[in-house]
């Protein structure tokens, strides 16, 4: 693997050159996870639905959100819904790691919901959930994404499921 100068400097004990390097792998896992932050900032965060054609490759497809999504059109399906369910979502990214082509983030979001996007009438309640997703990025976009949050739970503080105790 290739070996990149990350940057050099003289010492103050002379004019040594010192230089430190970054692995091409480091440098692509900073990328990507970059890319993972900007995603939920601009997808989520500020609802650009333009971002998800910036952002998801043609080729994607998205895993665990209900029934795979297969591009950038189906997945807007979803996003529609779901901002309109929650116009003011936010979410916020807990922990991120990153190995080659892979980042993995855990997250948690707040919203209120405000609308009848998941096929259910607006029940103006707040909710606080967590999920995780994996994903792997091929050319600067996602090309494939596993997601798992807690539905559930975001259900029943909605007051849509009650669970016998």
């Amino acid at each position: 693997m290739a070996r990149i100068p990350s940057h050099s400097r003289n010492s103050v004990r002379g004019r040594v050159r010192v230089r430190t390097y970054l692995d091409e792998e480091e440098i692509m896992s900073a990328e990507n996870k970059a890319l993972i932050r900007r995603w939920f900032e601009e997808v989520w965060n500020k609802g650009r639905e333009a971002a998800i054609d910036e952002m998801l490759s043609p080729r994607a497809i998205v895993h665990g959100l209900g029934p795979d999504l297969p591009g950038p059109d189906a997945f807007k399906g979803f996003f529609r819904s779901y901002r309109n369910a929650f116009p003011d979502v936010k979410i916020q990214i807990e922990d991120i790691v990153a190995e080659g082509d892979t980042v993995a983030a855990r997250w948690t979001g707040a919203a209120t919901h405000r609308g009848d996007g998941l096929g259910f009438p607006a029940t103006g309640k707040q909710a606080q959930f967590r999920g995780m997703l994996f994903v792997r990025v091929e050319n600067g976009k996602l090309i494939e994404g596993w997601n798992n949050f807690d539905q559930l739970g975001m259900m029943q503080q909605l007051g849509i499921v009650d669970l016998p105790v």
